[in-house]
């Protein structure tokens, strides 16, 4: 009969009880990992701790592929710092060095003009139309450390989601299956 006959027996013999304890197993695991990324969130001032680096614009300090961990405190943002910013009317964030700080002595605010390690200009060309700076609220956090190449991971499932849906499938039946 061989794994898929096999697959298809043990999907028929489940009993509602044990399809119950899966579901509710199932849906503690993703409370659990949204609760930590909640707390995440709160000891880390930021709406997203950990971001994924998506193209090679910060080379040789940090890869396509690496995973940055990032904090935002009320400390003044400072020339060399690495800054992880939203710019308006755009979904994915820009890791980016800041290269130079404005503040404005009437209001103490603070403007930052960023670039990419291995670009050779500024980024006011990546800025909404008429931006010259960015503004506090445009930056979402500090890079304060990194792991190398784990990022691969969401970079390969966005970039073929067939790999996605399959590893995903794979896991439900692997649960489904399960005997416990």
């Amino acid at each position: 009969m061989g794994w898929i006959g096999e697959t298809v027996d043990s999907i028929k013999s489940i009993k509602i009880r044990q399809l119950l304890t899966q579901a509710v197993t199932l849906g503690m695991i993703v409370t659990s990992a949204l609760i930590i990324w909640k707390a995440m969130m709160c000891v880390t001032g930021t709406e997203s701790p950990v971001v994924v680096v998506l193209s090679g614009s910060m080379e040789p300090a940090f890869q396509r592929g690496d995973i940055l961990f990032l904090r935002m405190t009320k400390d003044p943002i400072r020339t060399g710092e690495i800054v992880v910013f939203k710019i308006d009317g755009r979904d994915i964030p820009i890791v980016h060095r800041v290269i130079e700080v404005h503040e404005r002595k009437t209001t103490g605010k603070v403007d930052v003009l960023t670039k990419g390690d291995n670009n050779d200009v500024d980024d006011i060309g990546l800025y909404a139309d008429g931006q010259m700076w960015l503004h506090r609220h445009h930056i979402m956090g500090r890079a304060v450390g990194f792991l190398p190449y784990v990022g691969w991971v969401t970079i390969i499932m966005t970039e073929k989601p067939i790999i996605k849906y399959l590893l995903i499938g794979a896991m439900g039946l692997l649960v489904i299956t399960s005997k416990d």
